[in-house]
């Protein structure tokens, strides 16, 4: 089998990951994979943010407050878990889609399916260099105020969550795929 074919098909999301992380040179091969995904009209929507280790706790702080204030508290176990994991994690990348008013051509759908593309490339390159990552949307991304904490104004971006890479915790074993002949048919 082609190793680039296979290294996609051996690919899973890993959510507990810790250190070691990419190192420079690495995350930015990661990160100009994410360059070359399909985008209609070349706007390159995605946008990232790198959330730094001296950053998290207040990350947390802020998904907390943002989901009370919005009424959808995250419950004590919740909390903890995200106080467990996330200090862990070596690299946090917020990620957004940038709406382009002044192009109205191209429809904001696809410019969402190219940021999803880029994600899905990142995904792919941190695993092809032995990381696992994770896209992760349970944090705070569908409150109104914790984008905006991270610079992102909803008039300007549709936040789409965070991307974490690092270490697996433990060897994943292989998942069991699906056929794709499932999901064919002729027209």
């Amino acid at each position: 089998m082609n190793p680039v074919i296979k290294s996609i098909q051996s690919r899973s999301s890993v959510r507990f990951v810790r250190g070691p992380g990419p190192n420079n040179d690495e995350l930015a091969q990661i990160l100009q994979s994410a360059m070359s995904a399909p985008d209609h009209d070349q706007l390159r929507p995605w946008r990232f943010k790198r959330i730094r280790t001296d950053q998290v706790d207040k990350l947390i702080e802020l998904a907390i407050k943002a989901r009370q204030e919005e009424g959808d508290p995250l419950n004590d176990a919740q909390i903890a878990k995200l106080r467990r994991w996330l200090p862990n994690v070596p690299v946090i990348l917020a990620v957004a889609c940038y709406i382009d008013h002044s192009n109205e051509r191209i429809p904001h759908q696809e410019r969402v399916l190219a940021t999803g593309a880029a994600v899905m490339n990142i995904l792919n390159a941190s695993h092809a260099l032995g990381y696992a990552a994770y896209w992760s949307t349970g944090l705070g991304t569908y409150t109104e105020s914790f984008p905006e904490e991270l610079g992102f104004d909803a008039l300007e971006y549709q936040f789409m969550g965070f991307v974490t890479i690092g270490t697996p915790l433990a060897k994943m074993p292989e998942k069991e795929r699906p056929n794709y002949q499932d999901f064919l048919s002729e027209w």
